[in-house]
């Protein structure tokens, strides 16, 4: 298996959708939604077999101080490859002059994943959220 990564924003909205739904992630339901979202997205790195789309990695930054890495997302038939840690590595690389790279593991083993690849738990920190129902998720631009 040779996996090619890219910074290039070549994916396409079935890319997008065939990688976020190999995860089950809730996303993969906006196609649309999601490539727009990770093209607006001041970093983008994908992993590629061919030309099959098997793992990607966003963050968006404030330009200076702080970098929230998103998305980190590998089709699981690739996973146990390295292909989240090299994607992890290119983030890591090209925000080393940040203050913080923050992320959110949302379950034990991601914590543990991220903690192998040299992040730590911010004790006394909390993430919050609003998840919006999901028929408020096909909102339209305004102005």
């Amino acid at each position: 298996m040779e996996i090619q990564y890219t910074d290039r924003k070549r994916y396409s909205t079935n890319d997008v959708k065939q990688l976020f739904e190999s995860v089950d992630w809730l996303s993969a339901k906006y196609p649309e939604r999601l490539k727009k979202a990770l093209d607006n997205c001041e970093t983008v790195y994908t992993a590629w077999d061919g030309d099959m789309l098997v793992g990607l990695i966003n963050a968006i930054d404030d330009g200076e101080l702080t970098a929230y890495a998103h998305y980190l997302c590998v089709n699981p038939a690739y996973q146990g490859h390295g292909i989240g840690k090299t994607l992890l590595n290119y983030i890591k690389e090209k925000y080393s002059n940040y203050l913080y790279i923050i992320l959110i593991a949302e379950n034990e083993p991601l914590i543990e994943y991220y903690k192998q690849n040299g992040f730590e738990c911010m004790n006394g920190r909390y993430v919050f959220m609003i998840q919006n129902k999901e028929s408020n998720c096909h909102l339209t631009d305004v102005g």
